[in-house]
């Protein structure tokens, strides 16, 4: 079978907007993707007909809604080969996900001492909470790096891992593209006597995800990168896990009960759910999900590693040396993210002018700025596609590189 990506693109409205008389050419979904028409649809469809307070009255309209929440919660479980929808916790995005982690089961279970494992790939989401937290507790950092060919160093990972209690890590590099091999990690980390915590927000959206295939401990990921909304993450984690945990916030929907002396949490998820939830965008998250399962997740990865190759090679036989591309050549190894240097021009300059022809790609240090240090760069300009990018998006930034060439 193979993806009808014509087909998927008539899905997303934005896509077929001109700009100037032109067509788009979105690279920017490892930023954020955009939204197929179902998941608009059931939001406003949902705000129209259906919205109510969900988990707290009892009339029909509010139980119907609540039903439609926790339908969603069950759909997002079932994409993630969760064991039960009760270790699926909704947060506000990824970012509070790996927070929520830090700060509650670190926060239990961490002293001096202790040391957490990370690596030189890792989003300052998985690197700065990890940071907070031990300045306040005073247990050490300690981390992976990488080889000389942007895969992660593992030629020391049992010595890193020895007496750690924690190995947080990204399963797809959002500057790299580089998929790392997570049920080994996993391993790893379980045979230290640690646990893994997995950040999927580049690899969620775009491959198949078992986290009992990976036997995880704990995964995070975002709704706005996987067609779903803003407002809307995920934090995946072992029940066994989650009970042993501290609430991570305090509120209504959180508790079973409260005196003036103590209270108790409620039952999962919901011990970490506190306040009124995304309702709308839980709707949309669980919209989503049924979208990316009618295409196929291994249709997607299929149609990506080809476009990933189209691209590597149209770049690269065009301008050589001109052009760095940071991250594994193989497209087995990679997801369909580049981050590149062009002919010593700023990654900024290099991003208006494509803008110039509708070519929409990112600049900066991508939210990684240790990553960017070692590969020796303040920013690069960075091209990411996803199941709707087809190869007239490639050709268009090809051609669009060319107007940077003439200026610059």
């Amino acid at each position: 079978m193979t993806l009808d990506v014509a087909a998927v693109r008539r899905e997303f409205a934005l896509l077929s907007r001109m700009v100037a008389g032109k067509p788009i050419h979105y690279l920017d979904s490892a930023n954020t993707s955009h939204k197929p028409e179902c998941v608009i649809n059931a939001m406003s469809s949902f705000m129209r007909e259906s919205y109510s307070p969900i988990g707290r009255s009892s009339y029909s309209l509010a139980t119907e809604a609540s039903d439609v929440y926790e339908a969603a919660r069950t759909k997002v479980a079932k994409f993630i080969n969760a064991r039960s929808s009760r270790e699926v916790v909704f947060t506000k995005n990824a970012t509070e996900s790996l927070n929520l982690a830090a700060q509650s089961w670190g926060r239990a279970n961490l002293q001096p001492g202790d040391a957490v494992v990370l690596t030189h790939m890792e989003h300052h989401a998985n690197i700065v909470p990890w940071q907070m937290l031990a300045k306040e507790k005073g247990f050490e950092i300690r981390w992976v790096p990488l080889t000389s060919d942007f895969q992660l160093d593992l030629s020391s990972l049992d010595q890193l891992l020895r007496g750690a209690k924690a190995f947080a890590f990204t399963s797809m590099s959002n500057v790299l593209g580089t998929i790392n091999p997570t049920r080994e990690l996993c391993a790893a980390a379980h045979a230290a006597g640690a646990i893994a915590i997995v950040d999927g927000c580049q690899s969620v959206p775009h491959m198949a995800t078992d986290v009992q295939q990976w036997n995880a401990d704990m995964l995070a990921f975002s709704s706005h990168k996987m067609c779903g909304p803003t407002g809307v993450g995920v934090l995946w984690a072992r029940e066994d896990l989650l009970d042993s945990m501290p609430p991570f916030l305090g509120g209504g929907g959180m508790i079973s009960e409260v005196r003036l002396d103590d209270f108790t949490c409620a039952e999962l998820p919901h011990k970490f759910e506190a306040g009124t939830p995304p309702i709308v965008e839980v709707v949309g998250l669980g919209t989503a999900v049924d979208f990316l399962q009618g295409i196929g997740m291994n249709e997607v990865r299929r149609h990506e590693m080809e476009l990933t190759n189209y691209a590597y090679h149209a770049l690269t036989a065009r301008y050589g040396n001109d052009i760095t591309i940071h991250g594994p050549v193989n497209p087995e190894m990679r997801g369909a993210t580049f981050s590149f240097a062009f002919r010593g021009v700023h990654p900024h300059d290099v991003s208006q002018v494509l803008d110039q022809h509708n070519v929409y790609v990112r600049a900066g240090h991508h939210c990684a700025k240790p990553l960017m240090r070692l590969i020796g760069a303040n920013a690069t300009a960075r091209a990411s596609m996803y199941l709707y990018s087809n190869e007239s998006d490639v050709d268009a930034l090809v051609e669009a590189l060319d107007d940077v060439s003439s200026i610059f």
